[in-house]
């Protein structure tokens, strides 16, 4: 069964917020909220947790897992960014953008996508999730909690706890959520490409 985490939205409890965090260090797979939509979240380095998301999604090798970053600083310690591209992701962040860049040596090959070696990074603007990742001290390895053959993702931290009670080992509840997943935009060739219109506003980049 997975433990439920009733957080404060506002107001995060540290202890809370302590004890997700070494949940997620010991190799435990959370669901949790985030500015666009309820996401699923491991340790960067946790082959468990990455086999356990692409089961619950059923996700192809082809899918970009997503590294959910505290701040600007150490999103770049994960992908690579030239000069233009940087200007483009810091006036964006943090918000509901996720980014597609070549990946660092940092990035465990198996996050990387085959052929472009690149991953999706983001910086959510999330009380909560700002603070699990304060608390961790490294990026939560991620993927939008979409399940199969739904075209909405639940907004209920209780409902999540039904539907996935044997399959994630812990919810983190802070309120409701959105439904919209992030807009995606690849600049993996140093050009914005829009892959997906979601919940950032996409004008910007077109």
């Amino acid at each position: 069964m997975a433990k439920y985490f009733d957080v404060h939205p506002d107001n995060p409890q540290p202890r809370s917020i302590s004890q997700i965090a070494d949940a997620v260090r010991s190799g435990s797979l959370i669901a949790y909220p985030t500015d666009s939509c309820y996401a699923l979240g491991c340790q960067l380095g946790s082959r468990d947790g990455i086999d356990r998301i692409r089961s619950i999604r059923h996700l192809d090798d082809r899918h970009h897992f997503t590294l959910m970053c505290r701040d600007f600083a150490q999103l770049g310690q994960f992908v690579r960014v030239d000069n233009d591209v940087f200007r483009a992701v810091k006036a964006s962040t943090p918000g509901s953008y996720t980014f597609i860049l070549p990946a660092t040596r940092e990035v465990p090959r198996k996050l990387l996508h085959p052929k472009k070696k690149t991953v999706g990074v983001r910086i959510p603007d999330h009380v909560v999730t700002q603070a699990l990742l304060a608390e961790l001290g490294e990026p939560l390895l991620s993927s939008t909690l979409l399940l199969p053959d739904e075209k909405e993702p639940p907004t209920q931290g209780w409902e999540i706890k039904d539907r996935l009670d044997h399959q994630v080992d812990a919810v983190v509840d802070s309120g409701e959520c959105g439904t919209e997943p992030t807009t995606v935009v690849d600049f993996s060739d140093g050009e914005a490409v829009i892959v997906r219109r979601g919940a950032g506003d996409v004008s910007r980049f077109e």
